[in-house]
């Protein structure tokens, strides 16, 4: 599988580094000093395993900072960029979300887009809506900073938000990279998937 993860935080990072033990997979970030520590198999954050992994392991895994050129003829685009909560309106920031969203469906329309960060419920529903299109799905992340590839190893279940072929296929290219066998796997609406993150 062709994959993209944008955003190289530790959510990203992580996932990248996990999906590229069997898979050939981008990251992308804005930063970068990220991409060339990633390029140079250093870990841009502390994370002992990430590091470890970077410098041990054999990954076919490069960076850059340009989506458009990377996500032509991917599988799957996998979306971790930040979405902090704002105190002062109650509300995520999810706008570097659906900026990525909305130039993944204008350069590599065939693409799954799965959302790694942060959304609030009915985030999913309601990008489907407004750019019109059924290729974005939310699968919520449960992992420590300091400890995000450990946790990707060894997940305490893997959640995708929709009952579809695409969504076992992605649940399992995670099963895939993990140490962990056995891993509870579930399927579930998109806005429960959401609910699920938040609460």
């Amino acid at each position: 599988m062709k994959i993209v993860v944008v955003g190289l935080g530790y959510v990203g990072l992580s996932n990248a580094v996990l999906l590229a033990q069997h898979n050939e997979v981008v990251g992308i970030d804005i930063s970068q000093t990220r991409v060339d520590a990633v390029n140079m198999r250093k870990s841009p954050i502390i994370d002992d395993k990430l590091s470890q992994y970077l410098a041990e392991k054999d990954l076919n895994l490069t960076a850059n900072t340009d989506i458009s050129s990377s996500v032509s003829n991917v599988d799957y685009v996998i979306v971790s960029t930040p979405s902090n909560y704002d105190e002062r309106t109650s509300f995520f920031d999810t706008s570097s979300v659906e900026s990525v969203i909305a130039e993944v469906i204008k350069t590599a329309p065939q693409a799954c887009i799965v959302v790694k960060s942060t959304i609030p419920v009915g985030f999913i529903d309601n990008i489907r809506e407004r750019l019109n299109t059924d290729s974005v799905i939310f699968s919520p992340e449960f992992l420590r900073e300091g400890h995000a590839l450990l946790d990707n190893l060894y997940p305490s279940r893997i959640i995708v938000g929709e009952k579809s072929k695409r969504a076992e296929e992605f649940a399992g290219l995670l099963e895939q990279g993990a140490l962990k066998k056995n891993i509870d796997k579930l399927f579930v609406g998109t806005r429960e998937a959401e609910a699920i993150k938040l609460f």
